[in-house]
This record gives C-alpha cells, sequence and structure tokens, in this order.
C-alpha cells in the first residue's frame, strides 16, 4: 500500500511520515516544497512541489492508494480531484468544522465522493510558544482572560491518529475532535509551564491593546488577529476535552504538563 503525505515538511506532515514508518508503512511518498529541510527518512521517496502545481501533484499522486492531505483551504478542491482521478481509495484531511476557516477543506473532501476520515483539531498544545519571548523577557505571561480553557493537544498526537487512520479501518466518514485530555485555563497553563520551569510564571491580566503589544515579539502582525479570535473564542466558554486520541492510537493524550517538561528550554532566558 503507498501513501501521501502533502505537506510533509510542515509541522503535522513531517510528524506523520514518522508515524506511518513506526507503524510499519512500507511505501511512503512525501510531496514538500523543501525536501532537504524536512530531513525525511532513508527509503521516503521525495517529490518536490506544492498541490499548487497540477503536473507535480499528478507525479505525486502516481500509484498511490492514501492520502494524507494538510489544510490548504486554496487548492483541496483540485487536490482531492486529482486524488480521484489516480484512483486514491481514501483521504485523511486535517481540517475543521464546516464553518472555519478550514471548513473548505472539509467541504471539497466530502464533495469528492473519496472515503474520508476529517481530524478536526482544537488548540494546539504547540500555540503556548508564543509565550516564549515574554516568559524569557518579562518572567510572565500577559493575556486578557485568565479563565479562558481549551483542551490542548500535541501536534505529534494529531500526526499520530493521521497515520492510525490511514493505516487502519474504521474510521471511514468520521470527522475525529482531537484534544488534549484536559481542560485548562490561561492561567492552569501558565502555573504548568511554571512547574516545567522550577519558579512561578505568574499570570498578568491585562487590557487587549498590551497583551497585542506582549504577543506581538512571537507573533508580529498576527497578535491583533490571535487575541481577538482564538482567545476571545475560548473567553467564551464551551471547551470540552475527548478521548480520540487514545482510541485511535492506543494510548493516552499527551499532557500539557508532559509537552511543557519536554519544551522548558524554549521558555528559559
Amino acid at each position: 500500500m503507498r501513501f501521501l503525505v502533502t505537506g510533509a515538511t510542515g509541522s503535522v506532515g513531517r510528524r506523520v511520515v514518522d508515524h506511518l514508518l513506526a507503524r510499519g508503512a512500507g511505501d511512503v511518498v512525501a510531496l514538500t516544497v523543501d525536501p532537504g529541510r524536512a530531513a525525511l527518512p532513508a527509503g521516503v521517496r521525495v517529490v518536490r512541489g506544492t498541490a499548487a502545481r497540477p503536473e507535480v501533484l499528478e507525479e505525486a499522486l502516481r500509484g498511490v492508494d492514501r492520502l494524507y492531505l494538510a489544510p490548504s483551504p486554496a487548492t483541496a478542491e483540485r487536490v482531492v480531484a486529482a486524488a480521484r482521478r489516480a484512483g486514491v481509495g481514501r483521504v485523511v484531511d486535517l481540517s475543521g468544522e464546516p464553518e472555519s476557516w478550514w471548513g473548505a477543506v472539509t467541504a471539497a473532501v466530502e464533495a469528492s465522493g473519496l472515503p474520508w476520515t476529517h481530524l478536526w483539531p482544537g488548540d494546539f498544545t504547540e500555540n503556548a510558544l508564543v509565550w516564549a519571548p515574554q516568559v524569557r523577557e518579562r518572567g510572565g505571561v500577559r493575556e486578557p482572560w485568565p479563565d479562558a480553557a481549551s483542551a490542548p493537544v500535541a501536534l505529534d498526537d494529531v500526526a499520530e491518529v493521521a497515520a492510525a487512520a490511514l493505516l487502519g479501518e474504521g474510521h471511514e466518514g468520521r470527522a475525529l475532535s482531537l484534544t488534549g485530555p484536559q481542560v485548562l485555563t490561561r492561567r492552569d497553563l501558565a502555573a504548568a509551564l511554571g512547574r516545567a520551569l522550577g519558579r512561578d510564571v505568574p499570570f498578568v491580566r491585562v487590557e487587549r491593546d498590551e497583551a497585542v503589544e506582549a504577543l506581538a515579539a512571537a507573533m508580529g502582525e498576527d497578535a491583533a488577529w490571535y487575541v481577538d479570535t482564538v482567545l476571545a473564542g475560548f473567553a467564551e466558554g464551551g471547551a470540552a476535552a475527548t478521548t480520540v486520541v487514545q482510541e485511535v492510537t492506543g494510548r493516552p493524550a499527551t499532557t500539557f504538563e508532559e509537552w511543557a517538561r519536554r519544551n522548558a528550554d524554549a521558555f528559559r532566558g
């Protein structure tokens, strides 16, 4: 069985390649614009290019049985059309609810008529890295809503679910809502980060503009969008944790505490 991983240099796609190989996949094709940066393992066939180039896409899809589709709203319709022509038997996509920005991927995949599995992650654990500059330089975290909550999921967990869904059976026609194992407030995340660092990381409640300024060191001009949409969305409530990662992979989802311990150096001054 042959697998194509699109976006194989990306933060999830690169990990999907590793998890496919770890689970015994013997024929993996990686589509990436930068094979050198991906440092792909020996035995993976690399096709240089993107889903935006049809001639490259046709080559990458030749003989492919199952496809991992990285989030690509602008090109998803073109990719799945080519996948259908190539005889691909299943698509596992990283997307989101129909009303979300990633909903265009969901819609394109379902309209293709191909068997599909959607991966719908919530907050990514790695998003906490936007705090790194202010934790290193000022010692704490500045945001408007200390009680805003989410159930962050690790990128590696998302990738392992993708690999398991590509290799296994029983997930067709399912939208898998991926979260970490716990609902945590922003204050909880800062406290967990402090435990990983061995010191207090205070959460300082500030107004919107000061939060944007504090996050700009990591996010640049995207900081305002992040505060006004993502953080404001968390503040509206309704966060819940699922057990999907464990159900699909056979192991518990990564906790934020575990992730923080592994990545503490990024926050040290």
